[in-house]
């Protein structure tokens, strides 16, 4: 298996091209406007610029990883060759369901299907394409390229056939994959999300500042960052979308999403990718201004 499709050239898609490619796959990346795509393959060269600031990886390398991508504005196109497409679109049901018809179309009989999904079921996924037995989950950690963790969730009609073989590429990927079954969140962010929620609502109750909670989960928990600028870095967007689901899903009070998480998101404050969340990113520092904007 040598040829990759990746679906979505955001944060987490080229990550994922990145990773591939670095590794000596032959990686089509697919996005709607070619804007996206060289705002993609910008980030790509500039990741693989700090690796080898690090002394990590040789000028030679890079050249060989940017040379195995290559960048389509349509499915159809990209799809002809591919033995596996990695779907990372927005966190949306109804988007993620649109592509994998079209893959199911588009893509060779014998290509697996895969979704970066961090929270959707892979079975309700599988369900709108002719080959279940092919569909799986592939959640990528972010930053794709430093990440080490890779859930592999099997849904009802993953096969073991299909199992094993993006099992074994992740540890090609030099990632540690871990198996995980098909119940809303997967682990980690059926762990994660209730603590960033709780998070929020601690800082919504008013027990203590921004700066302070995260520092409490720094200093107290050893969390290299706090729960905080966690859910800024990933997108409050997604962490909303993932709450969302698991709220849906489990049909438990636990998983509502709290009230100033779905303000701050209606408002657009984002976190890192829209320059303002949980912290002030806009002047490179750090303030809770946000928040207490909603607080009052």
């Amino acid at each position: 298996m040598k040829n990759i499709v990746v679906i979505g050239a955001g944060t987490m898609g080229n990550g994922i091209a990145h990773a591939f490619a670095q590794t000596g796959f032959n990686v089509n990346l697919v996005d709607v406007s070619t804007e996206a795509l060289e705002k993609g393959l910008k980030t790509i060269t500039a990741n693989l610029d700090r690796i080898i600031a690090k002394g990590n990886l040789t000028e030679e390398q890079k050249a060989a990883t940017l040379s195995n991508i290559s960048t389509f504005t349509q499915l159809e196109d990209a799809a002809k060759n591919a033995e596996l497409i990695v779907e990372a679109a927005t966190e949306n049901l109804d988007l993620k369901l649109k592509i994998f018809r079209q893959m199911d179309e588009l893509a060779p009989e014998n290509c697996i299907l895969a979704t970066n999904t961090s929270s959707i079921s892979i079975t309700k996924i599988a369900s709108v394409t002719k080959r279940p037995e092919k569909v799986i989950g592939m959640h990528f950690m972010n930053p794709v390229p430093v990440m080490k963790l890779v859930e592999i969730i099997k849904g009802y009609s993953t096969s073991k056939e299909t199992f094993d073989q993006i099992f074994g590429m992740s540890k090609t990927l030099g990632k540690l994959p871990v198996e995980v079954n098909d119940y809303p969140g997967f682990v980690a962010n059926r762990i994660l999300m209730p603590m960033i929620n709780e998070t929020i609502e601690t800082l919504y109750n008013g027990v203590a500042g921004v700066e302070e909670i995260d520092t409490v989960m720094k200093l107290g928990m050893a969390h290299p960052m706090g729960p905080l600028q966690l859910a800024d870095f990933i997108g409050l967007d997604v962490c909303l979308a993932i709450l969302n689901v698991m709220h849906d899903g489990f049909k438990n009070p636990k998983y509502a999403p709290n009230p100033l998480l779905v303000n701050m998101v209606t408002a657009g404050k984002l976190g890192v990718k829209s320059g303002e969340g949980f912290y002030d990113y806009t002047e490179n520092r750090k303030a809770d201004k946000v928040s207490k904007m909603f607080l009052k």
